[in-house]
């Protein structure tokens, strides 16, 4: 009998054998060094790093602590959770996993891991199917158009994920997890600092199945399967004159079978195979007390290659037949390289300007590249601490299309009421989306002709924190116009019959509008009391509104009303549980607002309980009621799943 490596690391790691002589559990230390209290601050919503309580854009954060004590495995799993997004998944582990930010289509969701760019240069989206949350420090969100600082495919928002930095004394760590649907997951790490380096680094492995991609209550009979080997590493030094240099990447290699929605159909042995690799360095250099330099190179690659599978069978007729297509593969491969110089003028005044390049290529047959230049700055002000401000301006020139221009103003102010502090922000700003390959170039389909998807977005917000922060609750309103959206037309006058295929291919044909509101509140119930170390409640709920404007009907795959709730009790030091409820109001799945997924509610439940200061162990019960619905129509997604694991960590002496 044959043993995965990992699972034999883990499970030495847990029955405490030891498995290099020098190696030791590491003891509780008075020392502080391994402890690390930072300020929040956020870098996606300006380039630079801002306190949240200062930012002037609608913003929320994710940190590892949040990801940990809900038991939360993949980024995709966070982000149902937050607030104004749409996540859309086709059926259970490894099925396409789709972003949408108030009303924007998925493709206006620009993501970045650790300053690279990783939407797909052939479609413009990312699918989050494979990103788990492994050795990830944080997830910001940026809400409304960014494109003024991140440029193309940032007309909805950003989500900019970053990975761990290591601290303190060297440690190894390990986890173990087991659970429904023969689900194994297993990992290990090693971080910490040594000296001016710093390094964390992770490996893990998933495995699934028993979970149908096409609803098995629709009458799917086989259970496709799904693996997931992840590596990450982040490398950092400190460079002479407050200098700082840091090399990140992500891998993942992901394999899922998949089923056709057309029909429905479940098809066997049908499946996609997807390798990701994320390069990122950035050197960030102060030149002088007031000018500081910071200079970003990145790479993201993937290979993926599509088996159409044997047989298909429609799950409504029962008709068995052969599936279309043959195999294929695409390989594509997106740039990144920017210069920003941040000047701060005076105690008041910040100025940033900068330079990038951006491209996006596809290398398989036919190889093709959307290249883009960009110069752009940004003011921002501080006064007294209490009145912040941004104005931006942008502007890009493609090699496809050719020119865009952005600007972006926001405002914020912060002052005391009997209640305590509240801060005010609003913000307008014009975005815009480039046509991607595929729109542009896929053969007998694609229309060089295309112009860019174009926005203007207004937000206002107000923050209002009670009883010495113990109580916040924010409220906000966003509203979007699209113009020039790129849809798939028929039209012999515009797409005619031979160069872009028989009457068929996507156009500047469509406008739109979303407009709705977000209501927040954080509540710290009780602390410190017998049997209550902790009991804190968080709740989101957004309603969104999104029309074409030509047709009147609702945009696909934007429920009007969303909600979370999310509970925190700690009843003693070592045991944290949560409860988590997600509600998500009826849909379309077609232009024609005739068919789609209703509303469900889902509950989940998640708690550690850290047996020494070495080992946590958990448990993690997903779709608690088991609950039955459909994220995208015809898709399924997992009953009742429970999990369970241990999680290890020590020191290395050695080092």
């Amino acid at each position: 009998m044959l043993c995965h490596p990992l699972q034999v690391v883990c499970l030495a790691v847990l029955l405490g054998i030891p498995l290099f002589p020098s190696w030791a559990f590491g003891q509780a230390s008075s020392d502080d060094s391994d402890v690390q209290t930072l300020e929040q601050v956020v870098v996606s919503a300006t380039k630079t790093e801002v306190p949240l309580r200062k930012t002037t854009s609608a913003v929320e954060v994710w940190t590892a602590e949040d990801l940990e004590r809900r038991q939360i495995k993949t980024v995709v799993e966070a982000l149902r959770l937050s607030q104004g997004m749409v996540v859309t998944q086709n059926g259970g582990p490894g099925g396409l996993a789709t972003v949408r930010i108030r009303g924007g289509s998925s493709s206006q969701t620009l993501v970045l891991i650790d300053g690279a760019i990783v939407n797909n240069a052939r479609g413009g989206i990312f699918d989050f199917s494979d990103l788990t949350v492994d050795n990830i420090a944080k997830i910001e969100i940026v809400r409304g158009a960014q494109s003024t600082v991140w440029g193309s495919d940032a007309m909805g928002g950003v989500i900019s994920i970053t990975t761990k930095r290591g601290y303190g004394r060297p440690k190894v760590g390990g986890f173990f997890e087991y659970g429904a649907f023969n689900t194994i997951r297993e990992g290990g790490s090693l971080s910490g600092q040594k000296g001016q380096v710093d390094f964390s680094l992770v490996l893990s492995r998933w495995d699934t199945s028993n979970i149908s991609a096409i609803n098995y209550r629709r009458g799917a009979s086989e259970r496709d399967s799904y693996r997931n080997w992840q590596g990450s590493g982040r490398i950092g030094t400190a460079l002479p004159a407050d200098g700082r240099f840091d090399f990140t990447v992500r891998w993942s290699n992901g394999s899922v079978n998949i089923d056709n929605s057309f029909g429905p159909a479940d098809v066997y042995k049908a499946k996609t195979d997807t390798r990701r690799f994320v390069f990122s360095g950035t050197w960030r250099q102060p030149l002088t007390s007031w000018w500081t330099h910071v200079l970003t190179l990145s790479r993201a690659q993937s290979t993926s290659v599509n088996h159409p599978g044997t047989l298909q069978r429609n799950t409504q007729t029962g008709v068995v037949g052969v599936p279309f297509g043959s195999p294929s593969e695409g390989r594509e491969l997106t740039n990144r390289v920017e210069s920003q110089h941040d000047f701060r003028l005076n105690r008041y005044v910040t100025l940033m300007v900068g330079y990038q390049f951006r491209d996006a290529q596809q290398t398989s047959s036919p190889a093709k590249i959307n290249a883009s230049h960009a110069g752009f700055g940004q003011i921002q002000f501080n006064l007294w601490d209490r009145v912040f401000a941004t104005a931006g301006l942008r502007h890009d020139a493609f090699n496809t299309f050719g020119n865009a221009t952005t600007y972006r103003v926001t405002g914020g102010y912060v002052f005391s009421t009997v209640f305590g502090e509240a801060k005010i922000r609003s913000s307008y700003a014009t975005g815009f989306r480039a046509p991607n390959i595929n729109e542009l170039f896929f053969p007998d389909f694609g229309n060089p002709d295309l112009r860019p998807e174009k926005s203007r977005s207004f937000d206002v917000g107000v923050d209002q924190s009670f009883f010495d922060e113990r109580v916040t609750i924010g409220a906000g309103y966003f509203w979007n116009r699209y113009r020039q959206l790129i849809q798939t037309i028929r039209s012999a006058a515009i797409c005619g019959t031979g160069t872009y295929g028989p009457n068929f291919c996507p156009a500047n044909a469509a406008s739109a509008k979303s407009q709705g509101w977000e209501l927040s509140a954080d509540v710290v119930v009780m602390r410190d009391r017998p049997w209550t170390k902790r009991l804190e409640l968080q709740w989101r709920y957004t309603v969104t509104l999104a029309r074409d404007l030509d047709t009147t009907r609702r945009l696909i795959r934007r429920p009007a009303d969303q909600a979370t709730v999310s509970v925190l009790y700690q009843p003693v030091a070592p045991l944290t549980m949560t409860l988590d409820f997600r509600f998500v109001g009826s849909q379309f799945d077609d232009l024609n607002n005739t068919r789609g997924p209703d509303g469900f509610t889902v509950f989940g439940l998640a708690a550690t309980y850290d047996i020494s200061r070495q080992v946590q162990a958990y448990v993690r019960v997903d779709n608690l009621l088991d609950e039955e619905y459909e994220e995208v129509l015809n898709f399924g997604t997992p009953g009742r799943s429970v999990f369970g694991g241990l999680r290890v960590n020590f020191d290395m002496p050695f080092l």
